[in-house]
């Protein structure tokens, strides 16, 4: 989907990042190549990134740049394993502002038997938080995710899964699919957001690491 893209130029006005800035990263690895997408467009052969993606990770190194360089970064910004294999608890969640009280005291837990989340289940946390926060979910659609997410669990582990939350008529219905996918439905049906289980991970990163 277009609107899922963003153009270099309007990345570059948007951030206020320099061209220079921006291939230099790509040339340490802190940038992945395959986020560089070449199309042809009116103009000829224009760059566009995975938007929310892309800006996930520019937040990230402009936050760190500064205290770390552009070599540790790299470092740290690829650093997947670690952070797919970790296990947080309740309580550093809320510290690091991952989930709030309200989304952890509903679907989190039971705080006495100090449990520690996978990074599965910090996910599925952080995409319901998420959609709450932005007030494009209510508490019974967060309910009705929640469930989807957590029935579904064995099949999306170890997937590069994609979730569709749509409405039609006032009626809420959330799609899973490996990715990549091209959904389309018909006009009566209205895309409220797609999430991707990799920006998902591209925004944790930042707060995990």
């Amino acid at each position: 989907m277009e609107e899922d893209q963003i153009s270099k130029k309007d990345l570059l006005d948007l951030t206020g990042i320099s061209y220079g800035q921006l291939y230099r990263w790509k040339r340490k690895q802190l940038i992945p190549e395959e986020w560089f997408i070449r199309k042809s467009t009116f103009t000829g052969q224009e760059t566009f990134f995975p938007r929310k993606m892309i800006l996930a990770r520019i937040d990230n190194i402009v936050s760190m740049k500064d205290d770390l360089s552009l070599d540790e970064l790299a470092d740290k910004l690829s650093s997947v394993p670690p952070i797919s294999k970790a296990s947080i608890s309740g309580e550093e969640l809320l510290e690091r502002n991952i989930v709030s009280l309200l989304v952890l005291d509903r679907f989190g837990k039971h705080p006495e038997a100090e449990e520690k989340y996978t990074i599965d289940e910090v996910m599925y946390l952080f995409a319901i938080d998420s959609l709450l926060s932005r007030g494009e979910m209510n508490l019974e659609e967060a309910d009705l995710l929640f469930r989807t997410l957590h029935e579904n669990s064995a099949r999306l582990e170890g997937k590069a899964w994609e979730l569709f939350f749509v409405r039609k008529m006032g009626v809420t219905s959330f799609l899973l699919t490996v990715a990549p996918a091209e959904l389309f439905f018909d006009e009566g049906v209205r895309l409220v957001n797609r999430i991707t289980v990799a920006n998902l991970m591209e925004q944790l990163r930042g707060k995990l690491t």
